[in-house]
């Protein structure tokens, strides 16, 4: 390597580093919203409600479901306005949404709530998109430690969303809860302030990079290996969403624990579905894809075995944290399934497809969670962990069946 050379690599590391660390700020902001919102989006409905209390949790699925619009809306964004400024769009609709929240909170205004929750669900769904934009920012050797700090930051945003929700929680009383989501207003305008000086590659750049033959979505999506990776994946977000979504109402309305006691589980919750990560893709790279998915699964029905063992404060923060492992491992380890199923150009029809799927399920499971819990309680909700992660577990093991069986 000549020093022309030398001198462009080292250029270009010090700009990928600047906006990785830039987009690694932005993502600690940013992904503060989630967990506040879970954390006391369940809470706030159901206080809201009437007498019929089942439709507590719809305000989170309007959040899933705005997430699952954000993931497919910001990447027509990103090509009419540049990734930076779809960031910058996904920020502002956050600070909207959670100044919403909070008026329709003052006004108890349930349906309301549960579209504001729907506009910071899809600043979420632009949030989701950061890991890949620190990744193609980067060098191919720097890619890995660009994820790295996302994920990191992410563990920030796992503390200061709930920490959020029990400092301000009665800063506006007696109206619970709508001082917290106004305190995310300056938070998520900070944001947005931060993406502004990003310099970020286009993405017409990658285009040379998704040349060569493709198959038709329905070929891709029928193969053994592509199924059994989305049905994992989804049934692990899934289990996730509706263990975490009922978590809070089962704790304060259930067990009569305090709002600050749920919402402290909730942190430690999202805290373990993050900081995982930092080795996940070792033992990925290690053991094999399938064997980390099937140790989630066994993880996951852990899980459900502390919860059902009694309702002390210790087995609703266990089961939260082996919830947050288990989902580590089995969405992660089923996305890299997922990822070996598909060619680099047939990538954006697959992603496409396998996102819809997904969070349209994650939206019907947080909105059956507070159904379930109203008709049938805690115990019951545990009970659904078992069925799924079964057949899942099955699924894995006919494909490392199948994967032993093939030629070399």
């Amino acid at each position: 390597m000549d020093a022309t050379t030398g001198a462009g690599l080292d250029g270009q590391l010090s700009t990928a580093k600047r906006n990785v660390g830039l987009l690694a700020v932005a993502q600690a902001i940013l992904g503060s919203a989630p967990p506040l919102a879970f954390a006391v989006g369940g809470l706030a409905g159901f206080q809201m409600l009437g007498a019929d209390k089942s439709l507590a949790t719809a305000p989170l699925t309007g959040f899933n479901v705005g997430v699952a619009v954000g993931a497919i809306v910001v990447a027509a964004a990103s090509r009419v306005l540049g990734r930076r400024e779809s960031f910058m769009v996904g920020a502002l609709m956050g600070a909207l949404g959670s100044a919403l929240a909070a008026f329709s909170l003052i006004q108890s205004n349930f349906w309301l709530f549960a579209f504001s929750l729907l506009l910071m669900g899809i600043s979420g769904g632009f949030t989701q998109k950061i890991r890949f934009a620190a990744a193609d920012a980067s060098p191919s050797f720097y890619k890995g430690k660009a994820i790295s700090w996302i994920l990191a930051a992410g563990i920030i945003s796992a503390i200061a969303g709930p920490q959020i929700a029990i400092w301000l929680k009665d800063a506006l009383a007696p109206v619970t809860f709508a001082g917290a989501f106004l305190g995310m207003v300056p938070l998520l305008l900070c944001a947005i302030a931060v993406l502004f000086f990003l310099k970020l590659p286009t993405i017409a750049e990658k285009k040379a990079e998704a040349s060569g033959p493709t198959r038709p979505l329905s070929e891709i999506v029928m193969t053994q290996r592509f199924m059994t990776g989305m049905i994992c994946g989804i049934s692990s977000y899934a289990l996730m969403t509706f263990m975490m979504t009922g978590a809070p109402l089962a704790m304060v309305i259930g067990c009569g624990f305090s709002s600050e006691l749920a919402t402290l589980g909730i942190q430690w919750h999202v805290i373990a579905m993050f900081a995982p990560s930092f080795f996940t893709g070792v033992l990925i790279t290690r053991f094999g894809a399938e064997k980390v998915v099937a140790a989630g699964l066994l993880i996951l029905m852990s899980c459900a075995v502390v919860a059902h063992w009694g309702i002390a404060l210790w087995n609703f923060w266990g089961a939260l944290v082996l919830l947050g492992i288990g989902w580590n491992f089995g969405f992660i380890g089923a996305t890299a399934i997922v990822a070996s199923s598909y060619r680099p150009a047939e990538a954006d029809k697959v992603q496409g497809f396998h996102d819809i799927i997904l969070f349209s399920t994650v939206a019907l499971s947080s909105f059956s969670s507070g159904k379930v819990f109203t008709a049938f309680g805690w115990s019951v909700m545990n009970l659904v962990i078992w069925p799924v992660t079964i057949l899942c577990l099955i699924l894995v093991l006919l494909q490392l069946r199948a994967a032993a069986r093939k030629p070399a």
